[in-house]
């Protein structure tokens, strides 16, 4: 079992989960006395870390909503499976509305971020102050900048709170831009005092960099104004860190990537320790269980949408890495035979290209049902797999900010080659020579398929509007997803335009 920064000291933080901080329980240690170590002051930030642990899943959604909603990823309606009232087609189709169950938990998982950031910084400002401790507190703001980073890039005009105490019970929204502003404010006011090391479950100074990174990248969506220079800028101060592309494509998403060199902020999930990522479950056919000796069924759910596949190039490294098709071999532990499927009693070969995005009989036969659709193999799927990873989930990645800087060079006028092509000639494809834009965003699709980064590409090239594959056209309006019902309903203050 991987040793994970979260430990059980999040229980020092177990009254702070309801939405009033509760009083301090300092453990035999006088309140005035705590925190009296520096491993005491780094336990102060445990709880609003672990507030990343739905993320993965759908007790958060923010990485179904961003891979869902994209061309690359779907959840397809297998007959009388995945149907859920609708919910993973309409996330597809971009026809969500403000009581789907993406857009109700991605905004409640948000802000329970914030509010714990919040009470966190509060509960410091309580303790007798030294540099250790306000080094901390800088640390935690700059978690609160990330998830505030996601709120405006998912739902955009929204309030801006920085502490619990007295805080309003109906807060009003603010502008997304002056949201922005005081992003990018915290986030240069905070860097002194972060620490300049490679720790991938904190925020570290190559961490805040990163996010500043992309703060500046999607500026002109945020704030109507580009600012691609200073993006460009943040992105050298992140690749001035202790980061490396890997030699193989798959390095960092196997089981064991905690160390990584090209992950430079991660949640450390554990199929044990932390759980919440089971996207192999969501992925894989009922008989996958055979060829990793996995303890549980799968689920036969989610599929690489077909147009998206067909980006690949047969040599390219990625797709056979990336993606699950063709015969399916059982493990020798189960013979080492083809796996039969359960219903049709037909060799499970899987065809990568999805028919539909609504598969229904007597329109397709059940082995399509069944049996179609590359799943996604791109995090490892290890022998004996539970029903939850223990892959770490990067967030930030060194190869994304080779293609950071090289799309704000392009879009700068210059050539963006030079970071692109290392990331290319490693997948054994052709190097471009004169990168464009439109190469740009398919190659980033390719890199950073099921990393939660295609969304926001697709608005920040102007693409998320534009019909693909079983997804018609639409305006901007779904550029952002609506406040939930449920949120306005409490507070109708939130329904007012700023």
């Amino acid at each position: 079992m991987k040793t994970k920064y979260f430990s059980l000291f999040a229980l020092f933080f177990a009254l702070f989960s309801c939405t009033k901080l509760a009083e301090p329980v300092y453990d035999k240690i006088p309140s005035n006395l705590y925190p009296e170590n520096e491993n005491q002051i780094a336990n102060l930030s445990v709880d609003a870390y672990t507030k990343l642990k739905p993320f993965a899943d759908d007790g958060g959604w923010w990485f179904l909503a961003q891979e869902i909603s994209s061309d690359e990823l779907c959840g397809p309606t297998r007959g009388a499976d995945w149907d859920d009232g609708g919910k993973w087609r309409n996330m597809y189709q971009h026809t969500w509305s403000n009581d789907d169950e993406g857009v109700n938990r991605m905004w409640d998982s948000f802000w329970t971020g914030i509010l714990t950031c919040n009470q966190v910084i509060d509960l410091m400002h309580t303790l007798p102050q030294n540099a250790a401790l306000l080094a901390k507190m800088k640390e935690v703001e700059v978690l609160r900048s990330f998830y505030y980073y996601l709120v405006i890039d998912n739902y955009g005009d929204a309030p801006y709170l920085t502490t619990a105490n007295n805080a309003p019970a109906t807060p009003y929204k603010i502008k997304r831009a002056a949201i922005f502003d005081s992003l990018v404010t915290t986030l240069k006011g905070a860097l002194p005092s972060l620490k300049p090391i490679d720790k991938k479950y904190m925020c570290t100074r190559y961490m805040a960099y990163a996010l500043l990174a992309k703060l500046y990248l999607n500026a002109g969506v945020y704030t109507g104004t580009p600012h691609w220079q200073e993006a460009m800028d943040y992105c050298d101060s992140t690749l001035a860190g202790p980061y490396t592309m890997e030699s193989d494509v798959l390095a960092p998403f196997i089981t064991n990537n905690q160390n990584s060199s090209e992950i430079i902020f991660s949640i450390p999930y554990d199929e044990n320790d932390f759980q919440g990522f089971r996207l192999h479950m969501r992925t894989l056919h009922y008989q996958h269980n055979l060829k990793y000796d996995m303890p549980v069924g799968p689920w036969n759910g989610f599929a690489v949408v077909p147009t998206f596949f067909d980006t690949y190039e047969a040599t390219d490294k990625r797709r056979d890495g990336f993606f699950i098709f063709g015969p399916q071999y059982a493990s020798s532990t189960n013979g080492g035979g083809v796996i039969i499927d359960g219903l049709t009693h037909k060799p499970l070969d899987i065809d990568p290209h999805l028919p539909a995005l609504n598969m229904q009989a007597p329109d397709f036969t059940p082995f399509q049902i069944r049996c179609t659709g590359a799943r996604i193999g791109k995090y490892e799927i290890k022998m004996g797999a539970k029903e939850n990873l223990s892959n770490d989930l990067p967030l930030f990645r060194i190869t994304d900010i080779y293609l950071m800087k090289a799309e704000c060079l392009i879009r700068l006028g210059g050539n963006g080659d030079e970071w692109v092509n290392p990331i290319r000639i490693r997948a054994g494809v052709t190097p471009f020579s004169g990168t464009t834009l439109e190469q740009l965003l398919a190659e980033r699709g390719r890199e950073l398929y099921c990393e939660g980064h295609r969304r926001q590409d697709l608005i920040r090239f102007g693409k998320f509007k534009d019909a693909w594959w079983e997804k018609a056209g639409h305006g901007d309006e779904r550029n952002i997803f609506p406040i939930p019902k449920w949120a306005t309903d409490a507070n109708p203050n939130l329904l007012i335009n700023p």
